[in-house]
C-alpha cells in the first residue's frame, strides 16, 4: 500500500497545506528547504505571520505581493475553485550570521487547490510552489544585454523565458479582470443570464436570475428544459425572433409564470427586461444576453393600489348615490309631511263648510213642512254632506290623523276573506294569484283599514291593466338588516311583507315620486279622486310600517308594504257589521242623556226582542246597578253629563257584573276613548249616526263576544257596592227638562258662526256669537253658562281661551269644537266636551247639556 504522505514528503517540489484560517497544518521537506524553516516552527502558525513580507522593501511599498497571495488563497477557500499565481515576487525572512533577520528577494509560481470535506465544504488549501528566482535573474541579465544586436550564447533561452513570462503576466491580468467581471455579474442587483446558440442554452445565470425562476441548476440546459413552465407563454418565441433577426427586444411590466417556491407550484412574476443579441467577430448572432429587473412587488402594489382606487371610486359613487337617495327621500318625506299638514288643515276647513251646510239643512227640515219630493232633495243633500265627511276622513287618513282600532290579526286569513270581493272587483280579464307564506307571522293593525288599503291598491292595479293582465298578491315574512336599502326610514327588524304586483303599463319616475300625494292621479277626470294610494300611505305609516312603490313604463307596478311582526297570536275576528240581523232576550242598559235619542234607541232595541232599562246619565245608571239591577250589556254614550264619565261607568259596571258587555256610541271621536289616534284596548264603539241593522249587529256581536276585557282609561278600582237588600229594578227616572243656557259662542268663520248661532237659538239657548277669543272673554264678563269655542281662533288657541275663562269663572262649562282629529287635543285641556266637525244637532245638544 502506497504511503502518500511519505511520497509527498519525498517530492522535489514544495507542498504545504493550510486550514481555512490560513494556518499551517502540513508541509513537505522540499517546502522547508526552500523557506529555510523547520516543521516545528511553522505548524499552527499563520502563513502571513511566518512570512510577513519585507517592511523595508522599496519595490513593494504597498505590500502588493502579500495582498495578491492572500487573495489567491481566499479565492480557493471561498469558491472551492483552484487558483494559480504564475509569477509573484515575495521576500522571505532569513536568519543572518549575527542572529538578525534579513529578507531575501525571491520569485515564485504557485498553485492553490481547495480540499473539501465529505459535505463538500472547503476545509483546507494545498499549495504547490515553484521557486522561479533563477529564471527571473536570467530575464534581468537579458535586459542588460539588449543593447547589443548580436545575441550571445544563452540569449535565445532568455528570450523564450521573457516571452513566457509576458504571456503569463497578461494571462494573470486577464484572469483578474475575468474574476472581477464574474463577481460583478454575480452580485448585480438585476437578473442576468447568457443563452448561447439557437436552442438558447444557459451559459451563465446570476443569483438574481436563479431567485426569480426559483431554480439552482439551469446552467448547461436549454430554456425549454431548464424552464418548462415558461414554454407556451410566448417568451421562447421571443428568443427565437431575437436570435433570428438580430434585433433586441425590450419588455416593460410583462407578466411571466414561473415555478413557485414549493415544488409543483406556479406563481406570477412581473419583469422589465431586454433580450440583447450577442455577435461574434464576423457579426453572426451566437447568443442572447438577458438582463432585467424583477418588479413583482411594485406591480402587485400598483395593482392593489389600482384596486383600492377603483374600490374607492366605487365606494364614493355608491355613497354619493346613497346620499342623493337619502336627500331625495328626506325631501320627499318633508314634502309629504308638509302636504299632510296642509291636508289636515284642508280637512278642518272642509268640515267647517260641511257643518254650515248640514246645520242649515237640519234647520230647513225643521222649519218647513217638506213634501215627498222636497224631502228627497234634503235627504240627497244630507247624503252629500255624509260623503263630504267621508272625504274629510280620507284626507285625515293620509295625514295620519284617523283613529285606528288595531288588533293582532292573521294577514293571510284577511286576504283569503277578501278573495271573492277582489275577484269581483277585478273582473274576468284580470287573473288573480294570492301567495301566502304558510308560516306567516301576525301583525297589529286595523283590519278594516288594512282591507281598504288592499282593495284600493287592487283597484289601482286593475285600472292600469285596461286590456287584462295578472295581479299577484304575496305575503311573507322578511327580515330587514342595516345593509338593506328597502327604505331610508324603515328600521332594521322583522316584518311581514305584503306585495301587490301587477302587469300593467307602469309609471315613469316623475309619477312614482308623486304617487302618494293626495288628489294626484293620472286617471281621466271622473275615474278617481287620487286618494287610494294616499289612504294606504297614511294607514301604513300610522301603523308603524312603510310602503314603497316600484314601477317603470311597460314593466308593471309593485307596491310593497312592510308591517312590524307581532309575537302574539291572532285575535279571533267576527265582523259585527255583516251577517244576518239577530235579536235576543238579554237585558240591555241604555245610558243616553238626550231624551229623544234615548227614546228612539230604547224602542229600537225592544223591537229586537231585548229587555231594556235606561238612565239619562252615568251616575243614574251606576245607581241602578248598585241597587241590584241586572244587565247583560251596557250601551252608553261617550259624552255624558255630570262628574261620572262613561269609561268610569264601564269600569264600575264590570266590577259589579263580571263579564258584562259594554258598547260605546258617539257622534264624534273623543279623546276619552281614543288616544294617539287609536281606539283604547277593549273598547267597542258604534259611531253615530247608525242604522237599525248596524245597532242590531253590534249588540249581538258584543253579547256573543262576552266582553270581559279590561276597562279603558279611568280611575283606580273601587269595591263593588253591596246588593244584599235585593231591591227590585227601579224604573228609569223621568228626564228633567232642559232649560235655556247662556252660551258664548266663539267662531272666526262668519258663515259657521251665523248658522250655528241660529241653531243654538232654535234649541232654546241664549247665544252671544263672537269672532275672537278676546271678544269671548269680554262677553263672559256679563255672565254665561257655557263657552262654546272653535279650537283655531285668530288671536288665541281655544284651549288657552278655555283656561283663561275657567280661571275667571270656575263654574263655567267649556265645549271645544274642531275640524281636526280631536284625539290630538291634550288630556286635561279643561274641556267638558269636544265636538268633531261636522257635528249634528243631537251631538251639539248633548255637548251643551252635558256641560250643565
Amino acid at each position: 500500500m502506497i504511503d502518500y504522505a511519505a511520497l509527498m514528503d519525498r517530492s522535489p517540489n514544495p507542498y504545504m497545506v493550510l486550514d481555512r484560517d490560513l494556518r499551517y497544518v502540513w508541509m513537505n521537506s522540499s517546502y522547508l528547504a526552500v523557506t529555510g524553516r523547520t516543521r516545528e516552527e511553522l505548524l499552527g502558525m499563520s502563513l502571513f505571520d511566518a512570512f510577513p513580507g519585507d517592511p523595508d522593501d522599496l519595490h513593494d511599498p504597498g505590500h502588493e505581493a502579500v495582498r495578491e497571495l492572500r487573495d489567491s488563497l481566499r479565492h480557493a477557500v471561498d469558491t472551492g475553485e483552484p487558483h494559480s499565481l504564475g509569477f509573484i515576487r515575495y521576500c522571505i525572512p532569513l536568519t543572518a550570521a549575527d542572529g538578525g533577520t534579513v529578507f531575501e528577494e525571491r520569485f515564485w509560481s504557485a498553485t492553490h487547490t481547495p480540499v473539501p470535506d465529505a459535505d463538500g465544504r472547503v476545509t483546507h488549501v494545498l499549495q504547490h510552489t515553484v521557486d522561479v528566482t533563477g529564471l527571473h535573474r536570467m530575464e534581468t541579465e537579458l535586459a542588460q544585454r539588449r543593447a547589443t544586436d548580436t545575441p550571445q550564447p544563452g540569449h535565445v533561452q532568455v528570450g523564450v523565458l521573457h516571452r513566457a513570462q509576458s504571456v503569463q503576466a497578461k494571462n494573470r491580468e486577464l484572469e483578474s479582470q475575468s474574476r472581477h467581471l464574474l463577481k460583478l455579474f454575480e452580485v448585480a442587483p438585476g437578473f442576468m443570464a447568457y443563452l448561447s446558440g439557437p436552442e438558447h442554452r444557459f451559459e451563465l445565470a446570476n443569483a438574481a436570475y436563479l431567485k426569480l425562476v426559483n431554480k439552482a441548476d439551469v446552467v448547461g440546459k436549454p430554456v425549454h428544459e431548464a424552464l418548462p413552465e415558461v414554454v407556451g407563454q410566448g417568451y421562447v418565441e421571443l428568443l427565437d425572433k431575437v436570435y433570428a433577426s438580430g434585433q433586441p427586444f425590450v419588455g416593460r411590466g410583462m407578466r411571466v409564470q414561473v415555478g413557485g417556491a414549493e415544488p409543483g407550484t406556479i406563481q406570477d412574476a412581473f419583469v422589465d427586461f431586454v433580450y440583447q443579441p450577442v455577435r461574434d467577430a464576423r457579426g453572426t448572432v451566437i447568443g442572447i444576453f438577458v438582463q432585467g429587473h424583477d418588479i413583482t412587488p411594485q406591480a402587485l402594489a400598483q395593482a392593489e393600489l389600482e384596486q383600492y382606487r377603483t374600490h374607492l371610486e366605487d365606494l364614493v359613487q355608491a355613497r354619493t348615490h346613497a346620499l342623493e337617495e337619502s336627500e331625495a327621500a328626506l325631501l320627499q318625506a318633508q314634502k309629504m309631511e308638509a302636504v299632510g299638514k296642509l291636508t289636515g288643515g284642508v280637512a278642518h276647513d272642509f268640515n267647517n263648510v260641511l257643518q254650515v251646510i248640514g246645520a242649515n239643512l237640519q234647520l230647513l227640515a225643521g222649519e218647513i213642512g217638506l213634501g215627498v219630493h222636497a224631502g228627497r232633495h234634503v235627504d240627497a243633500a244630507l247624503d252629500a254632506v255624509e260623503r263630504g265627511a267621508k272625504l274629510a276622513s280620507q284626507l285625515l287618513a293620509f295625514a295620519r290623523q284617523q283613529p285606528l282600532a288595531p288588533v293582532v290579526l292573521d294577514l293571510g286569513e284577511r286576504l283569503q276573506r277578501l278573495d271573492d270581493l277582489l275577484r269581483r272587483t277585478l273582473g274576468e280579464r284580470i287573473e288573480l294569484q294570492v301567495e301566502i307564506d304558510p308560516a306567516l307571522s301576525t301583525v297589529e293593525a286595523d283590519p278594516h283599514q288594512l282591507e281598504n288599503a288592499v282593495l284600493n291598491l287592487a283597484i289601482n292595479a286593475r285600472d292600469a291593466m285596461e286590456h287584462g293582465g295578472g295581479l299577484r298578491i304575496r305575503a311573507r315574512n322578511t327580515h330587514v338588516s342595516a345593509n338593506d336599502r328597502v327604505h331610508p326610514e324603515l328600521q332594521p327588524g322583522d316584518y311581514v311583507e305584503l306585495a301587490i304586483i301587477d302587469t300593467g303599463h307602469g309609471m315613469p319616475d316623475e309619477v312614482v315620486r308623486r304617487a302618494f300625494e293626495p288628489f294626484y292621479t293620472t286617471k281621466p277626470e271622473g275615474r278617481g279622486t287620487g286618494l287610494g294610494l294616499s289612504m294606504a300611505y297614511g294607514f301604513v305609516r300610522q301603523s308603524g310600517g312603510q310602503i314603497t312603490l316600484d314601477s317603470a313604463p311597460g314593466k308593471g307596478t309593485t307596491v310593497t308594504i312592510h308591517l312590524p311582526r307581532s309575537d302574539q297570536p291572532a285575535t279571533p275576528l267576527a265582523d259585527p257589521d255583516t251577517g244576518p240581523i239577530r235579536g235576543g232576550s238579554e237585558t240591555v242598559l241604555v245610558v243616553e242623556d238626550d231624551a229623544a235619542v234615548r227614546g228612539s234607541v230604547v224602542e229600537t232595541i225592544r223591537s229586537l226582542g231585548y229587555r231594556v232599562v235606561h238612565a239619562d246619565d252615568a251616575r243614574s245608571a251606576l245607581d241602578l246597578l248598585e241597587t241590584g239591577t241586572r244587565a247583560d250589556l251596557v250601551f252608553t254614550d261617550v259624552v255624558m253629563p255630570g262628574p261620572l264619565q262613561s269609561p268610569e261607568l264601564a269600569r264600575r259596571a264590570r266590577l259589579l257584573l263580571p263579564g258584562v258587555a259594554v258598547l260605546f256610541t258617539s257622534g264624534y271621536t273623543d279623546d276619552v276613548v281614543f288616544h294617539g289616534g287609536r281606539l283604547d284596548p277593549g273598547v267597542e264603539l258604534l259611531h253615530k249616526p247608525y242604522r237599525r241593522e248596524d245597532l242590531a249587529r253590534r249588540l249581538r256581536h258584543a253579547l256573543d263576544r262576552g266582553d270581559a276585557s279590561a276597562a279603558p282609561r279611568g280611575g283606580t278600582a273601587i269595591p263593588a257596592a253591596s246588593n244584599d237588600a235585593g231591591l227590585p229594578p227601579q224604573p228609569a227616572p223621568t228626564p228633567a227638562p232642559v232649560h235655556g243656557l247662556r252660551v258664548v259662542f266663539a267662531e272666526d268663520d262668519a258663515d259657521n258662526r251665523q248658522v250655528t248661532a241660529h241653531l243654538l237659538s232654535r234649541l232654546g239657548h241664549r247665544v252671544q256669537a263672537v269672532g275672537t277669543a278676546q271678544a269671548a272673554l269680554r262677553a263672559l264678563e256679563a255672565g254665561g253658562d257655557v263657552l262654546l269655542t272653535d279650537v283655531h281662533l285668530p288671536d288665541m288657541h281655544g284651549v288657552e281661551l278655555a283656561r283663561q275663562a275657567r280661571e275667571r269663572q270656575p263654574a263655567l262649562r267649556v265645549v271645544l269644537a274642531t275640524g281636526d282629529d280631536i284625539s290630538t287635543l291634550a288630556d286635561g285641556c279643561l274641556a267638558d266636551a269636544c265636538l268633531q266637525k261636522p257635528y249634528g244637532v243631537d251631538a251639539l245638544q248633548a255637548a251643551l247639556t252635558g256641560a250643565t
